[in-house]
């Protein structure tokens, strides 16, 4: 594959219109045909709340090297209505090209005299061959393949497997494509960049961080999943949904978020593996249960796809507001494991480990992402479930003791012998209240302090296994001159921000706090006490991971980029603020 004359051998499109346009799937069929060709790629939606109409587009990079995130503009423009050429103009970097309808009404280059024009007749191609007017997109497609000069065959296998069984719909789509990569090479000159496929394959998937997530699962053996429908979690139900019966797995949708946990901790209490899924609003409604898991030791999985508050603040945006509200949710105080994954590799493995550390411990464990991680596509190896062996923990499927069983005998592990109920000779109970080591409710001072000793006696081991995990990850130079540091999603852009500043010549690093609690203290003060200048980078207002640091280890982090408009970081703004830093 050789990319030449663009940014960095990288190639950037905008895909822009009305919801309803095909606008994601335009951008994932574009992603996917140039993934087979040899290249990286990352993509980003961005949508409002509507069922039709409003604005939505989807931004894509590909490159020969690793792609972590958007970039800062984009090279084409692929415009399917006057809007986004208005909205998006830009966004382009200069010799950048833009891709509109020629029966549109406005001239991209009445708005900016450094982009190039390419007024194609999107609708009037359609109109020739008979197709309805959302194929307007695989037109523009087309023309934007021959723009880059990539063999448009690719991308025809792509629509192939995309509506395989539709014939009607892969033919009006082919014909589609070709003529608008027709049109485009017989009237314009290219972009300046020549994408060529690679005869190298290395069997890459192109996956969102909602279906690692779901994958995660079925690669820990979860058996049951609830789930009310709350975006941007509703995907992960979806993909379940579609692939219970081969995954051994039952898919429900209850009448609600309360509905949803309660059915988890049933079917953990009953023995199998289960997991829940929602965003903040949602979260709300389930804390109460999340203490009932917490009191009854049952092990359960919630993911958190983080979004805008309070309340339904925008519900189809991103943010990390939520990360102090999840390490303190429920009343009463309870161990717990609250892990952020950063890119769909960590969506993958992290939730397998948090299956793991839930029945090991027999606490409630939240994968905590956001929209922007859990909607954003990115290409990657073939995950390998092998990497994390299931572990089930102290979970027994018989009993033979000569004593009466003990659901929550004290040990010294605080960590009691967990059966399946209905087990010959074992009598398990499990309610609401405190309760002695049989599960009868207790008002006892002595046995109630005894008990919170015990589920407390979890966190040595639980921390001990977590620094294991690799709970502080770090990237970039040893030698850093400056530091970044940041959890969840901010790592992709965060990774690009380093590659930038290494042209520049300058050495960064990030940390990327993994495992939020427990807190990894003593490795995260470590690491954060040089005296080279610090940047932590967060979407949200008020530095949560910035405040967990400075209630764990003292440390003030003064330098900070905040973003909280619903909108991912760019790495470009993460360069500008580390330069200001250094100065």
């Amino acid at each position: 594959m050789v990319c030449i004359g663009i940014k960095d051998e990288t190639i950037s499109f905008l895909i822009g219109g009305e919801a309803g346009q095909g606008i994601m799937r335009s951008g994932s069929l574009l992603g996917k045909a140039l993934m087979r060709g040899g290249l990286h790629i990352f993509g980003v939606n961005d949508y409002p709340s509507l069922i039709r109409g409003g604005h939505n587009f989807y931004i894509l990079r590909a490159s020969e090297r690793e792609v972590y995130s958007q970039g800062d503009g984009v090279d084409l423009l692929i415009a399917l209505n006057d809007e986004s050429v208005e909205l998006h103009i830009n966004d382009l970097y200069p010799g950048g090209g833009v891709i509109y309808d020629e029966e549109g009404k406005l001239d991209p280059r009445e708005l900016r005299d450094d982009v190039k024009p390419y007024p194609t007749p999107l609708t009037g191609i359609v109109k020739e061959i008979g197709g309805p007017r959302v194929v307007r997109n695989t037109v523009a497609l087309g023309a934007a393949l021959s723009l880059i000069g990539f063999n448009p065959e690719t991308m025809r296998g792509v629509i192939r497997d995309t509506f395989r069984g539709r014939e009607s719909v892969i033919e009006m789509n082919i014909k589609a494509l070709d003529r608008g990569y027709e049109y485009a090479e017989r009237n314009f000159e290219g972009l300046g960049c020549r994408v060529e496929a690679s005869k190298r394959r290395d069997g890459r998937i192109m996956v969102t961080g909602n279906e690692a997530i779901a994958l995660g699962a079925i690669g820990a053996g979860c058996r049951f999943y609830a789930a009310y429908p709350m975006t941007p979690a509703t995907p992960i139900l979806h993909y379940l949904a579609a692939h219970d019966e081969e995954a051994g797995m039952v898919v429900v949708q209850p009448e609600s978020e309360i509905a949803a946990i309660n059915m988890v901790i049933g079917a953990a209490y009953a023995g199998v593996r289960a997991m829940t899924a929602t965003s903040g609003g949602g979260f709300c409604l389930m804390t109460e249960a999340l203490g009932l898991a917490a009191m009854t030791e049952t092990p359960i999985v919630v993911v958190i796809n983080q979004r805008p508050g309070p309340s339904t603040g925008m519900a189809t945006y991103t943010s990390q507001g939520d990360l102090l509200f999840t390490i303190h949710a429920s009343q009463g105080e309870f161990p717990r494991v609250v892990v952020a994954p950063g890119d769909v590799d960590e969506c993958f493995y992290l939730t397998m480990e948090a299956f793991n550390l839930a029945e090991r411990f027999q606490i409630p464990v939240i994968i905590l992402a956001d929209k922007y991680l859990a909607e954003s596509h990115r290409s990657t190896r073939p995950f390998d479930p092998s990497r994390v062996g299931i572990d089930r923990g102290d979970l027994l499927t018989e009993w033979s003791g000569d004593e009466e069983y003990r659901r929550y005998r004290l040990t010294e592990s605080g960590i009691s012998p967990r059966i399946i109920p209905g087990i010959e000779g074992a009598t398990m109970l499990a309610n609401t209240n405190e309760h002695d080591e049989y599960g009868f409710a207790t008002t006892n001072p002595e046995m109630v302090k005894a008990m919170m000793d015990k589920r407390f006696r979890k966190l040595e081991a639980l921390r001990r296994e977590i620094e294991h995990l690799n709970p502080v990850r770090i990237y970039g130079s040893e030698e850093a001159e400056a530091t970044i540091v940041g959890w969840g999603s901010t790592k992709g852009p965060a990774l690009e921000a380093l590659r930038m500043l290494e042209d520049e010549g300058i050495k960064a690093r990030f940390i990327q706090v993994v495992y939020l609690e427990p807190f990894p203290d003593e490795r995260v003060e470590g690491l954060l006490s040089g005296d080279e200048p610090k940047l932590l980078v967060e979407m949200n207002k008020t530095g949560q991971l910035g405040s967990l640091i400075k209630l764990h280890t003292g440390i003030t982090l003064e330098h900070r980029l905040l973003r909280y408009d619903g909108r991912p970081v760019n790495p470009g703004q993460i360069c500008d603020a580390i330069r200001g830093v250094m100065r």
